[in-house]
């Protein structure tokens, strides 16, 4: 029998490797930038064409390299950040593996020009497939210039996976957004298409943190500062008002490396418990110094994870740091640094209600004298609060108890016909009602989120009536300017649901027209949709349309107090009603869960024989 198993070859095992650390534009921005800080460059600059699939170019004015090093630097497992195993104990650098480069040369058109401080001239090479097809000595500038062209012309499969050019600049400049995060001191620049999305100058971490997102941005920002012997904790988290509805600009840093890590995240946000409203994201930039022999970033290539040896402790100081960071601005309750880390270290489950038990005590109780005991029976009528507690986990397992039989078929035509139908809201969230079949318990957050999202979806099909309402002076808006031209990049649709945006004679970008209903709650509405342009997850601009009206269905729906209260007259919940079993699917909201169930009268008497 012939021998099976074959030794790959250096190119095929390259392009294999290339599947893990580069498997869209931005990771090449990523390796490159990360070479570019580690080469000590005080200048970089990112030039992208196409969303990076034509080209994408860093130059920095680093340290250069000589010929050797230069032709080097693309063969697998070639470093200079390390000679042995013990060195992963104490890296501070960003790049050790000695992949990415030659990741990238295997699946792209590479040229790379380089010249070291001192040096006269400098280098040139051109690497296709891997292979390097030329060398010359070029007059250059001091430091780096990489060029990577026809990303993936070598794996068609993978080059037809890539999304839209929009999705895939965004994903390059979040990963542009964290290394210049990660170092306010160094100048970045970014570059699409011949013209400039960022340009940054060094300064403070504030101002880095502002000249990314918008000057509103550096009132939303509560400085965070803490150093002990295990960590030393810096930076800055949002003031709970300025909450999102999406997860974006959250960075998590450790030894100036991003990093995704759920534990550390989960700290942070048990920092905001009892400070938020449900569903709702605070922005946070954290950065976190270690001992890096108690840290393991050698997980996965992207060394995107990280392991800490002092986890637990790590969690308790972080938490405690961002209380601490928003009881002193007033926003949370400040809690004492040394009994936080007393405390259990795994959080409690949310959402969980304890009745707990109340008992009277007689202090000239005595067993050998009474009569038996004092105490009253307990009336579960007067301990009964209603609803206001309840959650949506509650909710699902009420219309479970009682049967969905009400929600296949029915129709407007089931509801009773009144000038004024008998009509309540139960528990300032339920709008009961009658019919000929029973009564009818609807979540009035989710009707409304029903109707709003086959609103936008008739809109964005041009059917329906507009849904924008002019405004008397434009309002400026304050986004980055890489969510700026996503939204803009959207404008028709957008248009169609009612939002209308124009670029005023500064430049600026203001709002002339709203969706309608959306007073004071215009940036919720914008965050949603504008998370719903960054996932990208969908085939089709059918798939996109339908996204896009779901997002603004769910950011547009009535909006919830922190007890789960609404506020409806009678009129508009008749109104509301109506509209919702004049929809195509009133069963069900955007998202799949039920509106309404019918409590039939075959059921209740059941119920109360």
């Amino acid at each position: 029998m012939d021998d099976l198993i074959v030794q790959l070859s250096d190119h095929v095992a390259n392009q294999i490797a290339a599947g893990e650390v580069v498997n869209r534009p931005a990771s090449v921005v990523k390796e490159l930038l990360e070479n570019a800080v580690d080469a000590e460059a005080t200048e970089i600059v990112v030039v992208v064409k196409d969303a990076g699939r034509t080209l994408i170019q860093v130059i920095d004015n680093g340290l250069g390299m000589g010929e050797t090093d230069a032709k080097r630097c693309f063969t697998r497992h070639a470093t200079s950040k390390i000679t042995s195993a013990d060195d992963l104990l104490s890296l501070v650098t960003k790049g050790f593996r000695g992949e990415a480069l030659a990741s990238i040369a295997a699946i792209s058109h590479v040229e790379l020009k380089t010249r070291e401080t001192g040096a006269d001239l400098g280098v040139k090479i051109s690497v296709s497939g891997d292979e390097i097809s030329d060398i010359e000595s070029v007059a250059c500038s001091e430091g780096s210039s990489f060029s990577v062209k026809n990303l993936f012309f070598n794996v068609p499969a993978r080059r037809n996976f890539l999304k839209s050019d929009q999705v895939e600049l965004r994903h390059i400049v979040d990963e542009f957004q964290r290394v210049a995060m990660a170092h306010p001191d160094l100048s970045f620049r970014l570059q699409s298409n011949g013209g400039d999305l960022f340009n940054l100058r060094p300064g403070a971490l504030r101002k880095r943190v502002v000249s990314i997102f918008g000057v509103k941005h550096d009132e939303r920002l509560v400085p965070v500062e803490e150093e002990t012997d295990v960590v030393k904790i810096h930076g800055f988290v949002g003031k709970p008002a300025f909450a999102r509805r999406t997860r974006g600009e959250q960075f998590l840093f450790v030894n100036g490396r991003f990093i995704k890590h759920p534990l550390m995240h989960r700290a942070i946000m048990s920092a905001y418990e009892g400070v938020l409203s449900p569903g709702s994201f605070p922005l946070y930039t954290i950065f976190l110094v270690v001992d890096p022999s108690k840290i393991d970033v050698n997980i996965h290539p992207t060394k995107v994870e990280a392991k800490f040896e002092e986890d637990q402790i790590i969690f308790a100081m972080l938490r405690s740091a961002i209380k601490r960071a928003l009881g002193k601005h007033n926003v949370a309750p400040s809690l004492d640094f040394e009994s936080e880390l007393s405390i259990s270290l795994d959080p409690p489950p949310t959402g969980v209600f304890v009745d707990e038990p109340k008992v009277n005590i007689n202090p000239n109780y005595n067993p050998f004298i009474s009569g038996g005991s004092t105490l009253k029976k307990r009336n579960p009528e007067a301990s009964f609060g209603g609803f206001d507690k309840s959650s949506e986990k509650e909710l699902d397992s009420l219309y479970q108890m009682f049967g969905n039989e009400g929600e296949i078929g029915f129709t407007k035509d089931c509801l009773v016909e009144e000038k004024a139908p008998n009509m309540f809201l139960l528990s300032s969230r339920f709008i009961v009602t009658e019919s000929n079949q029973g009564v009818i318990v609807i979540d009035a957050r989710r009707a409304h989120e029903r109707v709003l999202f086959e609103q936008y979806l008739r809109a964005g099909h041009g059917k329906g009536s507009s849904l924008g309402q002019k405004l008397l002076f434009p309002e400026p808006i304050s986004l980055s300017k890489a969510d700026t031209d996503l939204l803009l990049g959207a404008s028709e649709i957008l248009m169609m649901f009612g939002l209308e945006l124009e670029k005023s004679n500064t430049g600026a970008v203001e709002v002339v027209t709203v969706p309608s209903g959306l007073a004071g709650r215009l940036q919720d509405w914008i965050d949603s949709v504008l998370g719903a342009l960054k996932d990208g997850t969908w085939s089709d601009e059918e798939g996109r349309r339908e996204k896009l009206a779901q997002a603004a269905a769910q950011a547009g729906a009535l909006k919830l107090s922190e007890k789960n209260n609404i506020s409806l007259t009678h009129e508009e919940m008749v109104d509301l009603v109506s509209k919702l079993f004049d929809c195509d699917s009133p069963a069900i909201d955007s998202r799949g869960r039920a509106v309404y169930t019918l409590f039939s009268l075959e059921n209740i008497e059941k119920i109360l024989k």
